[in-house]
């Protein structure tokens, strides 16, 4: 039985991205709020990005002045590596259901992080798409942006600009640097065009891989938690290795292996492999180019 319905496909494929509600069910999101608490108690200890992933790099980011008395713990780079409450969220949730109705009955997972505002964080997400950071052989692929929290105005929702996912794939070299964003003029005109994505929490954003979005920091007393899943249809695979790596990447959780490839037409410049906890890093190199 579909999760979708004709018009909610129709309006995907034209926006590029979807709002669904009643994503994660109650119980399951209490077990993923939990988790990230403890993650958060835990980073007290720290004063620097932590842990290591399967590539050794940190798994564990925070933010510029973080402390124990105020933590700012921004990504966690494959939790579902460390928690089996997130491991069967990206499993199985409504949302990747959702997916096999607009890209097909087979799917596999890709990356996974948590990207989080604790109240007050001015972590600010660059305008960019996410394809140049994953490029595969065809362009179906999905980001799924879970709410941990209610995803509010204030709180730094994410912002999507309504269609670019069939226009252009931008550059995120500027002047010999990789800042992981698009141009300063690119930039302006999508945040005219963007609009927010807010819901209540367990609810999830379906949101093309090509999709023109960013965010702002979060200037309010609640945190803005989001669970980011990226999938892709079975037969899309892999032309740069993953900059999210674990144990799970590639793992088909719907249908079957069909051994298969099936490409597409683009042109792009390789986005510079992270060599530090997240993407964060490079694009603080903003300021560089300017």
């Amino acid at each position: 039985m579909a999760t979708l319905t004709a018009d909610q496909i129709a309006s995907f494929e034209r926006d590029g991205y979807l709002l669904l509600e009643d994503a994660i069910p109650a119980d399951k999101l209490e077990g993923l709020r939990d988790d990230f608490n403890q993650w958060v108690e835990e980073s007290r200890e720290h004063t620097e990005n932590y842990g290591e992933t399967s590539d050794g790099r940190p798994r564990f980011s925070v933010q510029p002045g973080h402390n124990a008395d105020n933590p700012a713990l921004r990504r966690i780079s494959s939790p579902n590596e460390l928690s089996d409450n997130y491991l069967n969220a990206m499993r199985d949730s409504r949302a990747v259901d959702a997916v096999c109705d607009i890209f097909g009955p087979n799917l596999r997972f890709n990356n996974a992080k948590v990207n989080s505002k604790l109240p007050g964080a001015s972590t600010e997400v660059k305008f960019h798409q996410d394809f140049q950071f994953e490029l595969h052989t065809n362009d179906d692929l999905m980001t799924v942006l879970y709410f941990i929290d209610e995803v509010t105005l204030e709180n730094g929702p994410l912002e999507v600009v309504p269609g670019s996912h069939k226009g252009p794939l931008h550059e995120l070299w500027h002047d010999g640097v990789f800042t992981g964003a698009v141009s300063e003029d690119v930039a302006a005109q999508a945040q005219k065009d963007a609009i927010p994505c807010i819901g209540p929490a367990g609810a999830a954003c379906l949101m093309h891989t090509r999709l023109l979005h960013g965010s702002a920091p979060n200037k309010s007393n609640s945190p803005r938690t989001l669970y980011i899943c990226a999938y892709n249809a079975e037969d899309s695979h892999p032309v740069v290795p993953n900059h999210i790596p674990s144990e799970q990447s590639r793992d088909v959780i719907r249908g079957v292996d069909t051994g298969r490839i099936r490409c597409s037409s683009y042109e792009v410049a390789i986005a510079e492999h992270p060599s530090g906890a997240s993407f964060f890093e490079q694009q603080s190199r903003i300021e560089e180019t300017t």
